[in-house]
Order: structure tokens, then C-alpha cells, then sequence
């Protein structure tokens, strides 16, 4: 049976410490990294760094810099594939309860009650803001107590007022949670990640996770809401926008590198998944700051 929810991580706040506040400055252990959820929400920012966003269904590509909310059990992969120099990873974890069930409902606490609701769908903040909260994000590390609820609480009341975020799961996620069978869903993605510059037969994904080919399909359309080639695909256009970011590659050999055999596909999937063509893209890259 194929896996309906990844592995529920149980984590542990520091000592005396409802707010778990981890930092660290090298790549994440690839171990590690695994398809998991938790009841904590989760606040993650890189300022110097690249890596694999993978929130619920979406999935997308960062080089440099990102600032995430993650509502409570939204299932997630380890994000940063490298640190570079000077960069740093801070994660924040907290239950939404960490000061008493009903804190956040008291009228004066309604703009970050509502972001807590938005999180729920996952959250990707926009340059500005993550300028502006980064530092003090990292800066919680050297907060203990009384202090570090205070600077905590600014942080969650700015990300509350701000609108320089964008949803990254606009229709939710849809996983039915079954804790025990995290392990095939881990195969299937870790296996499309080693595997997508070629093409992955059917039979070869669903005898990976000991299932029939139809009963393969009609299950992972159920749980992700999407086919396997979806998943594919955006596992390929993830690939193509970081080569278009980062090598000098032409677009046509962008297209077969990433395991498309049809630059007209190529085409067609890059504008399905990215909202505009592969030359748009790469020429919008000169405007952004990641």
C-alpha cells in the first residue's frame, strides 16, 4: 500500500525554552533530510545558500536566500543543498499554543492569528521582508527567557502586516496521514529526484514501492492530487530554472539535460508550471533578488 503521510518527527524545544531556535552554517546531511511533518509551526530562513524547496505539493528552486512559514503538519523535505561562505540556516519551531491555547485568539493578537492561518497553505516571503526579519531571525540565538518570546513575538507581528509573501499551496495539501507508511513515499520521491533527466517506466516506480501499476496510479492521484508525470515534470522545470540561473547553458540544451526528448514540450510544461516561457524566465532573472 502506498504511503498516505510522511513521518511524523517529534522534536524537542530547549530546555526551559517553549521556542526551539537551531542554526547552523554547513549542508544539512542528506540523511536527514526526509519527507517528514510535525505539529510545530516552522519559520526557516537561509541568507547565504541554495537548495530544493519542497512544501506540500509545490516544489520550486532558491539560490541565495529564502524566508518560509510552514504551518503545523504541512509535510516537508530538508531544504538547503549548500551553505556558502558566511551563509547561515536558522530554523524556528514553535506550537501554535506556545504561550497558552487561547493567547492568539485575544483581539490584540488577530493579525498573527491570521498568519497562522495563512501558513496552513505554506508561505514564501519576498525580498523586503526577508531583509528586514532575516537578521533579527538569527539574532534570536542569543535570546533567552522573557527576551526571546518579546523579539519573537515582533518578528511574527511584522511577517502578520506584511503582503510581500506569496501562497506556495494555494489549494491545500491533501495527504491522508498514515505515519507507518512514510517510507514508500520517501522511495518514490528520492527515487524521481536520482532519476528525472531520464525517462522512469510505470512499472519501475510502482515495483519500487511493491504495488501493480494501476493500483500505483489510481493511489498517488488520490493522495498528491497529481499523476506521476506531473511530479516528473516539475522535478524537470525545478532542474531547468536553476540551470537557467546558474550555467550559460542554451535553452535547447536546458530542455534535453533536464530528460525532456521534445523542445516544444519542453516549452509547453516550462509555461504550465512557471507561468511564462524558459527565454521570459531567464531574461526576468536580471530583475530579481533572490
Amino acid at each position: 500500500m502506498i504511503i498516505k503521510k510522511p513521518v511524523l518527527k517529534k522534536l524537542n524545544s530547549e530546555f526551559g525554552s517553549s521556542i526551539l531556535v537551531v542554526q547552523r552554517n554547513e549542508r544539512l546531511d542528506s540523511k536527514t533530510a526526509f519527507w517528514h511533518f510535525h505539529p510545530e509551526i516552522e519559520l526557516h530562513y537561509v541568507n547565504q545558500g541554495h537548495g530544493k524547496r519542497h512544501v506540500g505539493s509545490h516544489i520550486s528552486y532558491f539560490n541565495n536566500s529564502q524566508l518560509l512559514l510552514i504551518g503545523a503538519n504541512i509535510p516537508h523535505k530538508g531544504f538547503t543543498d549548500g551553505i556558502t561562505n558566511n551563509g547561515k540556516e536558522t530554523i524556528v519551531q514553535f506550537k501554535r499554543e506556545f504561550l497558552g491555547d487561547s493567547f492568539f485568539d485575544i483581539p490584540e493578537m488577530k493579525d498573527i492569528n491570521n498568519l497562522f492561518e495563512r501558513a496552513n497553505k505554506g508561505l514564501l516571503f519576498n525580498p523586503k521582508i526577508k531583509k528586514e526579519l532575516g537578521p533579527k531571525i538569527e539574532d534570536l540565538v542569543n535570546y533567552d527567557g522573557y527576551h526571546k518570546v518579546i523579539k519573537f513575538l515582533d518578528i511574527l507581528h511584522a511577517l502578520s502586516v506584511t503582503d510581500e509573501y506569496r501562497v506556495l499551496n494555494p489549494e491545500g495539501f491533501n495527504f491522508e496521514v498514515e505515519p507507518q507508511d512514510t517510507a514508500k513515499m520517501d522511495i518514490i520521491y528520492r527515487h524521481v529526484n536520482n532519476n528525472f533527466k531520464r525517462q522512469i517506466p510505470l512499472e519501475e516506480i510502482a515495483d519500487a514501492v511493491s504495488m501493480t501499476v494501476p493500483a500505483f496510479c489510481r493511489s498517488f492521484k488520490k493522495i498528491t492530487g497529481k499523476t506521476f508525470t506531473k511530479l516528473v515534470n516539475e522535478y524537470r522545470i525545478v532542474h531547468a530554472t536553476k540551470l537557467l540561473q546558474e550555467s550559460d547553458m542554451s535553452i535547447t540544451d536546458i530542455c534535453y539535460e533536464c530528460g525532456f526528448n521534445s523542445f516544444s514540450h519542453f516549452n509547453k510544461v516550462f509555461k504550465e508550471i512557471t507561468g511564462e516561457s524558459a527565454s521570459k524566465y531567464r531574461s526576468n532573472l536580471k530583475k530579481l533578488v533572490q
